[in-house]
């Protein structure tokens, strides 16, 4: 676990809520001018057109209490949905543990091609294809039957919807690791990306986040280009020359974006992240192996690494600061503790 918790990298919170988040902030600086008026009316439309509740009855690991944004520790399941054949799958999965009290973030990225038993599909398969048997329902059941977390919030969003937002965005820059061709989805060309700094639209870093098979690293190589990619679309989206590209982002989201965290905790998060904005993010990795089953691939989670991240999701579940320069101890332990700070608005 020491591993685990030694391996933090400076990083801005790596999620796309943020963006909306930070997009509701600047609404928020506005004060009453036209302009704000304006980001309000296509804010709110697009919290209408993004907002889908989970139906709790179908996932049975949950919480029945509310999670108070700026003083409970929670989890976010960030899933990137592709069409394919008719269906769709969770092509993307990560898993972001936030705990405002001791604020400390995590970020676990899930092999697609992960085997685990999926409870909707009443077998075990690869992780990808869990949101085929049930939505976004099934993806959270799946991942609390691998990790054993409940999972409070999640965001979904689909390639169309990344490429568009890269497009409005005017590209993001990347770093390439090593020069290596990949197909366009669409027009199926070919794009040579070069190993050094390289600009893409929204098509090429589409192409650059899902090449796999050529990465020597495969999944794990894959899962560090979708987070810079990420990275430079946050970077990009809260710019101050994003401004005036507001309207077009927040539609980008609302055709595009689903997510079950209530409009009326924006502002929480918006307090939350003034708090814990320049926090390192603790990434987690899952061990395992490449297995060939009946002629298909799979990766096969390493149990002591299973076990090992369980512990340490819950954890940070449970933690709260004792005072100043002593270690870490469970929240049921010190309930009363910095509440006065971390009041929910």
């Amino acid at each position: 676990m020491s591993n685990l918790r030694s391996n933090r990298r400076k990083s801005k919170k790596k999620r796309f809520w943020r963006t909306f988040v930070l997009l509701i902030l600047l609404l928020l600086v506005g004060g009453g001018s036209y302009f704000a008026f304006d980001i309000a009316y296509h804010a709110k439309k697009a919290t209408d057109n993004i907002y889908q509740e989970i139906d709790r009855e179908k996932v049975e690991n949950h919480r029945t209490e509310e999670v108070k944004i700026t003083k409970d520790p929670f989890n976010i399941l960030l899933l990137g949905i592709e069409e394919q054949g008719g269906g769709q799958r969770s092509d993307v999965l990560l898993l972001v543990t936030v705990n405002p009290i001791t604020e400390e973030v995590s970020m676990l990225s899930i092999p697609r091609d992960t085997r685990i038993m999926v409870p909707a599909a009443g077998k075990k398969t690869k992780i990808t294809e869990s949101f085929s048997y049930g939505g976004v329902e099934s993806t959270i059941e799946t991942v609390d039957e691998l990790l054993d977390v409940p999972i409070d919030y999640y965001v979904t969003t689909n390639f169309e919807g990344f490429e568009d937002i890269v497009d409005t965005l005017g590209g993001v820059e990347v770093n390439v690791p090593f020069t290596f061709k990949s197909q366009l989805t669409g027009s199926l060309k070919w794009k040579t990306f070069h190993e050094g700094p390289m600009d893409l639209n929204g098509n090429e870093a589409l192409a650059y986040v899902r090449m796999r098979k050529k990465d020597p690293q495969g999944d794990k190589g894959r899962n560090e280009r979708q987070k810079e990619v990420i990275k430079a679309i946050i970077d990009k989206g809260t710019s101050f020359g994003t401004i005036t590209k507001i309207n077009d982002i927040l539609g980008d989201l609302g055709e595009n974006v689903k997510t079950n965290i209530p409009p009326s905790k924006f502002a929480n998060f918006i307090k939350l992240y003034s708090k814990i904005k320049n926090t390192e993010i603790q990434n987690l990795t899952l061990e395992g192996e490449d297995e060939y089953i009946n002629g298909v691939y799979y990766y096969i989670p390493d149990d002591e690494s299973i076990e090992e991240l369980s512990t340490t999701l819950n954890d940070s579940l449970t933690k709260t600061k004792k005072t100043e320069g002593t270690d870490y101890q469970s929240t049921q332990d010190s309930q009363t503790e910095q509440d006065a700070d971390n009041e929910e608005y």
